[in-house]
C-alpha cells in the first residue's frame, strides 16, 4: 500500500465524502487526512478497523502471556489439568 495517494486534505473530504466512503469499503486502505499541511486523522472503513481491534487484543493476550512466563508465573499443563479435575468433582 502507498501512503502517498492515501493522503487528502480536509477540503477534499468535505467535497467527496460519499466518495471516500465507498473507496474505504471497496479498498479496504485507510486515508490519511491533513490540515494546514500537517497529518491530522487516519479513517478507514469498519471492517477494516474491527480486523485491528481483535488482532490488537490477540496480541495483548500474547504479550501478558509472555510477560508471566517472564515472571514464572506458569504451571505445568499436567497440574491445571488436574486442579480443574478436582474442582470438578466437587
Amino acid at each position: 500500500m502507498k501512503y502517498s495517494s492515501q493522503i487528502k486534505p480536509i477540503s477534499y473530504l468535505k467535497a467527496h465524502a460519499a466518495e471516500i466512503i465507498r473507496q474505504l469499503t471497496e479498498q479496504r486502505e485507510p486515508l490519511v487526512i491533513t490540515q494546514n499541511g500537517e497529518a491530522k486523522v487516519v479513517i478507514q472503513d469498519v471492517q477494516s478497523y474491527e480486523q485491528t481491534q481483535g488482532t490488537l487484543a490477540l496480541l495483548k493476550i500474547l504479550a501478558l502471556g509472555n510477560r508471566q512466563i517472564a515472571e514464572g508465573q506458569v504451571q505445568e499443563a499436567t497440574t491445571v489439568f488436574e486442579n480443574l479435575r478436582v474442582r470438578r468433582e466437587v
